[in-house]
């Protein structure tokens, strides 16, 4: 019987080799070799198992001029990315739509501002400016909705054109009944003519939905930027048009917003690489009926009604302090205090779907909604109500950003402008009755004015129980949840 051959080791600079000169036998469940020339037996590696590596080794010099070898790990996964409003931007086109919106923006801050300040003065009556803005107001809420359809059927850049145009002929027609003493009911049609302005805030978020479909978490910062950006507006808009309509001629407020909510609009409608396709008409139904949505609208309703009240309470309560100019200061920052808290939470990886963070966000507007409550009744002064409605606000960017969310997610496809749009009109139905609310509770409530202030407070714990009501059925998801 022939000697088994021993294997040869040899050892050469850093490493031991083994060679086996035993004649390699094929196994039963090996196939042929389909290369037969290929040369075997000397030197050839024993079969072995296949091994996982789980580690590479790298060379690294060291100071002697040996190779030291090291292990890194081949297969540690990438940790999260954290979110980055730079990495937005770094989007092609991001920077020219975004620039547009926020010029289309600016001027919904202004319009009823710049309407009160050139109605009131020539007609010597604010009862017929407020009843001209409200009407302009509930105008919106029924054309808005319309409008986004056609947005979301033809196309932003096809309808958002022509629909501002309209807006822009509308606040021209204002500005000369108002200038040549037309009648009463032209100042309520002219103004009620502006309600065909899209929804420049639904587009731009709509455009971040179709960019970064593939991306919650950057469309929950991109989210995030547009909430801030709307409070931005609406902070700064009231008080251009007060410097315009005050410091140059009653009409400037209006004809500057016309002038730059139309250059806004076409910027932002240049720029069709970044347009989402049109749908079409479609055979769904309105999405006010989509599961889920009309709950969801309800609380938009009630989060509108905390607006409006505590816009009206607190101009009511300066007034009542003898200072009422100081009231437009205080609710900037209270807008100050949601703007810089919606770029700090789109700025924070979320872990919670926006389902479970909805009703955590409105128990915190609640909770929050009492400072200023407290604060107005234990010290009646406007120095600590500031600080008050600057924590106050906090609470806002973050709940409106995740009840976006919901929306995006229970809207249909191709419907996402008529799903935000109405979101809005919920909003500013709410506003609406917010303000009434809180205006009767000032000249008809128990107690000191101070008492309004408990209407904000009531009004996020409706919104947070009607939330907390409809929870425990789950809606249809149209979308992956942000």
């Amino acid at each position: 019987m022939p000697q088994r051959p021993t294997p040869l080791l040899t050892v050469t600079a850093d490493q031991l080799v083994a060679v086996d000169f035993t004649p390699r036998r094929p196994k039963a469940h090996q196939t042929a070799d389909p290369n037969p020339s290929r040369p075997q037996g000397r030197g050839e590696l024993r079969d072995q198992p296949q091994r996982t590596r789980t580690h590479r080794h790298t060379s690294t010099p060291t100071p002697s001029g040996s190779q030291k070898r090291t292990r890194t790990p081949s297969n540690t996964q990438r940790r999260p990315r954290t979110p980055s409003y730079r990495h937005l931007f770094h989007i092609p086109g991001t920077r020219a739509f975004t620039l547009g919106a926020l010029l289309a923006r600016l001027p919904m801050g202004m319009f009823s501002v710049s309407a009160i300040l050139m109605i009131a003065p020539a007609r010597d009556s604010y009862v017929l400016a407020g009843a001209v803005v409200a009407t302009g107001l509930a105008a919106t809420a029924l054309v808005a909705p319309l409008t986004a359809r056609l947005v979301d059927r033809h196309g932003q850049a096809r309808v958002a054109v022509p629909a501002t145009a309209l807006t822009l002929l509308g606040g021209l027609s204002l500005i000369a009944c108002v200038h040549w003493n037309a009648p009463t009911w032209t100042l309520f049609a002219s103004y009620a003519a502006t309600a065909t302005a899209p929804n420049t805030g639904g587009m731009a978020r709509a455009r971040w939905a179709h960019l970064l479909k593939d991306d919650p978490a950057a469309l929950h910062t991109a989210n995030s930027f547009e909430q801030a950006a709307d409070e931005l507006c609406f902070m700064v808009g009231p008080v251009i048009a007060a410097f315009l309509c005050t410091s140059l001629f009653p009409e400037a407020g209006t004809l500057f917003g016309g002038l730059v909510v139309l250059t806004g609009v076409l910027v932002f409608a240049a720029q069709r690489a970044t347009e989402p396709p049109p749908s079409g008409r479609t055979a769904a139904r309105s999405p006010v009926r989509a599961p889920g949505v009309p709950s969801l609208l309800a609380v938009f309703l009630a989060m509108g009604a905390v607006f409006g009240s505590l816009e009206v309470v607190t101009v009511a309560h300066a007034d009542a302090r003898g200072d009422a100019s100081a009231a437009g200061l205080i609710l900037g920052l209270q807008a100050a205090g949601s703007c810089a808290a919606g770029l700090a939470f789109g700025a924070i990886r979320v872990t919670r779907s926006a389902d479970r963070r909805f009703p955590l966000c409105l128990a915190a507007m609640a909770a929050l909604m009492t400072l200023p409550w407290l604060t107005a009744s234990s010290t009646g002064s406007l120095l600590p109500l500031a600080p008050a409605l600057l924590v106050a606000g906090m609470a806002t960017a973050p709940t409106m950003v995740t009840a976006m969310s919901l929306i995006q997610e229970r809207t249909p496809e191709g419907q996402l402008n008529e799903g935000m749009t109405l979101a809005v009109t919920g909003l500013l139905g709410g506003i609406a009755g917010g303000s009434a609310l809180g205006g009767w509770m000032v000249d008809h409530g128990p107690g000191p004015a101070t008492t309004g202030f408990a209407v904000p407070a009531a009004a996020a714990t409706l919104a947070l129980a009607l939330s907390l009501a409809v929870s425990k059925r789950r809606p249809a998801v149209f979308r992956p949840p942000h």
